[in-house]
């Protein structure tokens, strides 16, 4: 559950620099499916911090076949609380639409095919504006080849945007605490809720 306490510029910047340097460490379809699984997760902390705990340790609300179990349903929950803009809402969907077209791929995808590179490159223009791009992007470059050769251009920007997002949905996460209703609904009637705190 978020702490509620803001993460603050340098520790998000760290964690965004390990996030970058991990995703380093994938190629190809691994790196399109571990970059999403890793957005997945932030998401779900992202609607876990503004909601009040499952009445069970484990409800399962986003087991992949309950009613949050899937990127699409995080992705428009997101959207409707508010906890995210347009911009980022089209970029998860993008990536949720890059992620199965890799995972149902018989052929060997990637990040440089027309298709992909098409879908993402709005998306990319608009996480430029990102005050670590920059700063990341150097972090980057700055690393000894690895042994599958030279950073890709697609595979570098993909890793940049992954970064980012995860660690902004993470820090967005730690600064919420759950909703909390003015009113609720009982078997005795609408029951007016005092604030907490």
């Amino acid at each position: 559950m978020a702490s509620g306490l803001p993460l603050s510029p340098d520790a998000a910047a760290q964690a965004a620099r390990t996030i970058a340097l991990q995703m380093l460490e994938e190629r190809g379809r691994g790196a399109v499916l571990v970059g999403v699984a890793r957005v997945d997760s932030a998401l779900e902390h992202l609607l876990q911090a503004v909601m009040a705990p499952g009445s069970a340790k484990a409800d399962g609300l986003f087991l992949p076949d309950r009613p949050l179990g899937s990127i699409g349903a995080k992705v428009a929950l997101a959207r409707r609380l508010g906890l995210i803009d347009s911009g980022v809402e089209r970029a998860l969907t993008a990536l949720r639409k890059l992620r199965n077209a890799f995972a149902h791929s018989a052929e060997s995808a990637s990040l440089s095919d027309p298709l992909h590179s098409g879908r993402l490159a709005g998306i990319y223009a608009e996480a430029r504006a990102n005050p670590l791009w920059g700063p990341l992007e150097a972090v980057l470059s700055a690393q000894p080849p690895a042994p599958q050769g030279a950073l890709d251009p697609a595979l570098r920007d993909y890793i940049l945007l992954i970064t980012i997002l995860v660690a902004f949905l993470e820090a967005t996460a730690q600064q919420l605490t759950p909703y909390q209703p003015p009113v609720v609904m009982g078997f005795s009637g609408v029951l007016r809720q005092e604030p907490a705190g």
